[in-house]
């Protein structure tokens, strides 16, 4: 366990691009705290390639090894630092830190960012990839294509450094999109939204049979219990899941081994946040043939044990799906068009997953695979809101859209790359 100290966050830089920095972080612990420091470690476009957590209730000490998902990003660590040690409680005055009631942090205001563009294929990715790299948040898109051969963008962003009140900031934003695009953009404005913005709130209205095809996926009846404990882990082809109440006097142990893939320690914290589930201690081993291994010792939100078995199932199941199936990726017909949708789950507290759509339009760009309009929506199921990602395509003699080795051909790209595969 980590003791106080002035620097709640340390990274340690890898001496090689290729070697892993090491991020430690050593502050009070709050609920959820691990999975918002996930997130931000992926939003910079890290991967995790092992970590350990442990927490008493009160204090937190987590140290995770991260690599950058491609080569050629450079990554602010100055930055990462700050926005890691905002996400932790304040450290100092710890004791009177634990007898006050935690605020709830206001959200950043949404702002809109609109520019006029000659339409150019890839072009969607490199708004998103200036955005991204100034630490801005997409919270909803809408793409529009006009009959002229241009394209009307509005970007609905927050921005992480909480800075767009100020000139300086906007200006600088639009300055590097205009670089970025050269001679194709157009015009480019940014400021505080108009009701445009409030009629993208609701969720959307997806056709049945496609929200049935994009949400159905459910794990079979054998798949969602928990395995009895066996030395045999090479025969795990997918997910294993083992439940142990005899390791520890106080806590459930889950002992886990999955397929490798991007943000998979967050999807796993995240599905734990969402479930009240407080992981006291965990360990996230490095990849071995392509698969990884984790000890979790968890409790459930009154501090005893998960001993009910309807209570194991129902984790294991949540957890499994998220490990085999954290997102979903369907093409389907939309009238005389041809729509890529891709949807993943929101947390709780409304945050989606980050770098969604900057995997999507750089799968497609590598395709050659021009985006003729997309949005972001929000859609509601029964026991789960997501975020969705609609891209109408356009049909082109490299993929032919009526296809079908075509479509799967993008179904596959575009999965894999959101699976850092």
């Amino acid at each position: 366990m980590g003791i106080p100290c002035d620097d709640v966050v340390v990274i340690k830089e890898g001496k090689t691009p290729s070697d892993p920095s090491v991020v430690t972080v050593n502050c009070p612990d709050k609920a959820g705290l691990g999975c918002d420091l996930c997130r931000i470690i992926l939003q910079f476009g890290l991967c995790i390639t092992k970590g350990d957590f442990s927490t008493d209730g009160r204090w937190c000490y987590i140290v995770l090894w991260v690599v950058p998902h491609h080569s050629s990003l450079k990554v602010d660590w100055e930055s990462l630092k700050d926005r890691l040690s905002s996400a932790c409680p304040p450290s100092c005055f710890f004791s009177f830190y634990l007898n006050q009631v935690s605020n709830v942090p206001t959200p950043p205001p949404v702002y809109l960012l609109k520019f006029w563009c000659h339409d150019q294929r890839g072009s969607l990715h490199d708004v998103t990839k200036v955005l991204c790299e100034l630490e801005i948040l997409i919270q909803r898109v809408k793409v529009m294509p006009t009959p002229d051969g241009r394209v009307f963008d509005l970007f609905f962003i927050t921005d992480c450094l909480d800075l767009l009140h100020t000139k300086q900031r906007r200006d600088n934003i639009c300055e590097h999109l205009m670089a970025a695009l050269g001679e194709y953009c157009i015009t480019c404005e940014l400021k505080l939204p108009g009701p445009e913005y409030e009629s993208l709130q609701g969720n959307s209205s997806l056709p049945p049979a496609i929200a049935e095809e994009l949400f159905s996926y459910q794990l079979k009846d054998e798949e969602a219990y928990p395995k009895a404990i066996s030395s045999n882990v090479g025969a795990v082809k997918k997910a294993s899941i083992t439940v142990d109440n005899s390791l520890s006097p106080v806590h459930t142990v889950l002992q886990i081994q999955c397929v490798d893939q991007k943000g998979l320690f967050y999807d796993i914290l995240r599905t734990s946040k969402d479930c009240n589930i407080q992981i006291a201690y965990g360990r996230f081993s490095s990849t071995k043939k392509g698969f990884r291994n984790l000890d979790l010792f968890i409790q459930q939100k009154d501090g005893k044990k998960i001993g009910d078995p309807e209570s194991q199932v129902a984790l294991c199941s949540r957890l499994k799906e998220e490990m085999v199936h954290p997102l979903r990726v369907i093409i389907a017909n939309r009238g005389p068009d041809i729509e890529l949708l891709v949807a993943n789950p929101v947390e709780l507290c409304g945050k989606g997953r980050p770098l969604v759509f900057y995997d999507v339009t750089l799968a497609l760009k590598k395709l050659r695979v021009s985006i003729f309009a997309a949005e972001i929506v929000r859609h509601s199921t029964l026991d789960c809101q997501w975020e969705v990602y609609r891209f109408l395509l356009d049909d082109s003699r490299e993929f032919p859209l009526a296809s079908k080795q075509a479509r799967g051909k993008i179904v596959e790209k575009v999965r894999r790359t959101l699976m850092g595969w």
